[in-house]
């Protein structure tokens, strides 16, 4: 197990190295980035002091020299946009970033187990028919959309919930049902075929007939072996969220993640800030999937962690 955790940590530890250093050229040799963090109107004196204030102006390799430098003592830069060290406005979205994303990723698995597990008992039944139908109308609808349909259905029709911005529960509930709905619908449909091969398999038809409860049954023996695909799904999921699947959401409803901060920073050319956030995504991509084989470990014992 210990060296099964330091190999995945510095195979982990290359992964963000690499994503930080392709950060590095995009925006190096792909654009000018004091053309992106200066308006159009600066002069040229302007430019070249700006460039120089944050050494934009050297030669490329001594600018990544000094940028391996700052990455080991995870100096990311002050932000030109918020005029603060990059990481520490990072560090502070994070946690609301983390909140949406928990939310609505639990409510979506929290729902799609059972959903799946009932349609899969009755195939073509009535029951199966609606999750079945509901779960495709979730893939069908943008988020986007689902986000405003949602703000008109119970903050302006029915006044029940706010639509923006974080301070209570309240409001967290319209942005984490519009995230759910479609990890929800790929759980569920994914629930509901795995646990309907299982159901069709002899060992099941087999502890039946030996006269074990179906509860037991469905549970203990089905539900268990369709498990590995399900958190293989979930973990992708949670993996897509981080990777900007929530910047929509957090954008719709002004929800103060990391997501939302992404884009202001892009939108105001603030590079120090956007590697910075792109460094912290990529670590916790890779501590996911680090935590990912450990549950898989933990659900069936046979598998190897490799």
């Amino acid at each position: 197990m210990a060296a099964f955790l330091l190999r995945r940590l510095i195979q982990g530890g290359l992964v963000v190295l690499g994503v930080t250093f392709t950060v590095f050229v995009v925006t190096r040799i792909f654009g000018n980035p004091v053309d992106l963090m200066l308006p159009l109107s600066a002069s040229p004196e302007q430019r070249a002091a700006f460039a120089s204030e944050l050494g934009l102006d050297r030669p490329l390799p001594v600018q990544f020299v000094q940028f391996a430098g700052e990455l080991l003592r995870f100096d990311f830069g002050e932000s030109t946009w918020q005029r603060r060290p990059a990481m520490e406005v990072v560090l502070e979205r994070l946690p609301n970033s983390l909140l949406l994303i928990g939310a609505g990723l639990g409510l979506a698995i929290v729902l799609s187990l059972p959903a799946g597990i009932l349609a899969a008992q009755r195939p073509g039944g009535i029951l199966d028919r609606i999750v079945t139908g509901l779960s495709l109308v979730g893939l069908s609808m943008p988020q986007f959309w689902v986000g405003l349909l949602l703000i008109v259905l119970f903050a302006v029709t029915i006044p029940l919930l706010p639509t923006s911005g974080m301070g209570s529960p309240a409001h967290l509930v319209l942005p984490a049902v519009t995230l759910a709905l479609v990890p929800f619908a790929r759980l569920t449909l994914l629930v509901r075929s795995q646990m309907m091969e299982e159901l069709n398999k002899p060992y099941i038809r087999t502890a039946l007939a030996r006269g074990l409860p179906h509860r037991r049954v469905l549970v203990g023996h089905a539900l268990r072996n369709a498990l590995i695909p399900f958190l293989t799904l979930a973990g992708w999921e949670l993996v897509l969220a981080l990777a900007g699947y929530t910047v929509v959401v957090e954008t719709v409803f002004a929800w103060p993640g990391m997501g939302l901060v992404a884009i202001q920073a892009l939108q105001r050319g603030d590079l120090f800030l956007v590697q910075a956030i792109v460094y912290v995504v990529a670590v916790l991509i890779v501590l996911v999937n680090i935590l990912l084989d450990l549950v898989f470990k933990l659900v069936d014992p046979r598998i190897g962690l490799g």
